[in-house]
C-alpha cells in the first residue's frame, strides 16, 4: 500500500515511536487482516465482506477504502454500528465512522 501512495505515518502516528514499531502497531487489525485474505483468496469479481462486533477504527476505515481502489474491489464492512460499502476509494458513511 505504501509504494502505491497510501501512508498511515501521516495520520496515524504514535507519539515517539520510530517508523518500525508504528508500522507493526497497525499491521495486525483484525479488519484489515480479514481484507486482506478476501483480496488474497476471493476470484476478483466477488466483494469481499467483513463482520465484525466492534466499530472499525478510522485507519481500518481509510485502508478499506484504499484497498478498494487500488484492487477495485467492492469491500463490505459491517461493524457494531453500520454497514460501511466501499467502492472506488468512497464509502457509504461518507467518512461518518
Amino acid at each position: 500500500m505504501q509504494e502505491e501512495g497510501h501512508d498511515a505515518r501521516k495520520k496515524y502516528a504514535l507519539m515517539g515511536a520510530n517508523d518500525a514499531v508504528h508500522d507493526e502497531s497497525l499491521c495486525g487489525h483484525s479488519s484489515k487482516l480479514a481484507i486482506a485474505f478476501g483480496v488474497l483468496n476471493l476470484s476478483e469479481g466477488r466483494p469481499i465482506r467483513v463482520t465484525k462486533n466492534s466499530r472499525v477504527c478510522s485507519h481500518c476505515h481509510e485502508a478499506a477504502k484504499f484497498i478498494s481502489k487500488m484492487c477495485n474491489r467492492e469491500i463490505i464492512l459491517r461493524d457494531s454500528n453500520r454497514f460501511h460499502h466501499f467502492e472506488g476509494g468512497k464509502c457509504s458513511c461518507r467518512g461518518y465512522c
